[in-house]
């Protein structure tokens, strides 16, 4: 890394860490993640017995912590976008050019940055499911199962992809500078555009397998479970064929932006 990237990458980081927002959803994802595991992990261990199609208990704790990714990821994807948007909202991205002028640096430098906060809602994130799932399934399940080598490993995953999913926010503001319209594209896709998306392409012979290149699906895979899988979701990908999926959509939502609105004029 160059020391002009490298410069760039902490002032990143500096304009991130200088406010509330990050900290503020990162609490805010910890305590969705610990409703929704809780609330998962209630419903499978305290079904009846006679209920259809009962998950093992170890895949029902797979399927619980694996909806890290499916669930939570709106929130890195909000974070990575605003890293953009903000500055061009209030107006700061001029200071930020005329510190750095070489636009691709920048934007390098944005992309690196939401990495590591994206890991750290991971990590938020994953505490929630464990915190309140696990005891769950613990007294009234048959086991928390967190010392699963499979388990610990659909954890680990689920944190790298909210990663990944930071990264992508910051190529969606890319492409998408306004922030209203770019916050309003990310819950909207996210709560209702994909699920439907993919329980309606999965209904359809033939086109199930469109249903798996979605960016959510494609998560999915590197994680390896989701909870879509229990309302007929569709199959996953490949973990190696997920990643390439997400990084696609990365680079081209970056380069996208980069040649678009990110090659305008500043005022």
């Amino acid at each position: 890394m160059s020391a002009r990237l490298r410069a760039a990458v902490l002032a990143e980081v500096r304009k991130t860490t200088g406010g509330r927002l990050w900290w503020l959803l990162a609490l805010g994802m910890l305590g969705y993640l610990a409703l929704v595991g809780g609330a998962l992990a209630a419903s499978i261990a305290l079904a009846p017995e006679t209920s259809a199609a009962p998950l093992a208990p170890r895949d029902a704790a797979l399927t619980i912590y694996g909806s890290l990714n499916a669930l939570g990821y709106v929130f890195p994807l909000v974070v990575g976008t605003l890293s953009v948007t903000s500055e061009v909202r209030h107006r700061t991205l001029t200071q930020t050019l005329l510190s750095e002028p070489a636009r691709g640096v920048v934007l390098s430098a944005k992309l690196l940055a939401a990495l590591p906060f994206g890991l750290l809602y991971g990590v938020a994130g994953a505490l929630g499911l464990v915190l309140a799932a696990g005891p769950v399934l613990a007294v009234a399940g048959d086991g928390a199962f967190l010392g699963d080598g499979e388990v610990l490993r659909t954890l680990l995953l689920g944190v790298l992809v909210t990663g990944l999913w930071a990264v992508l926010g910051v190529a969606l503001g890319t492409l998408v500078t306004h922030q209203v319209a770019a916050v309003v594209v990310v819950l909207g896709f996210t709560q209702l555009v994909e699920p439907v998306a993919r329980a309606a392409l999965s209904a359809v012979e033939g086109l199930d397998v469109v249903g798996r290149f979605l960016p959510g699906a494609a998560a999915d895979a590197v994680v390896g479970t989701s909870v879509f899988d229990q309302v007929g979701g569709g199959s996953l990908l490949p973990v190696w064929a997920g990643l390439l999926v997400l990084a696609a959509y990365a680079v081209v939502l970056a380069v996208a932006g980069w040649r678009t609105t990110w090659a305008r004029d500043v005022t």
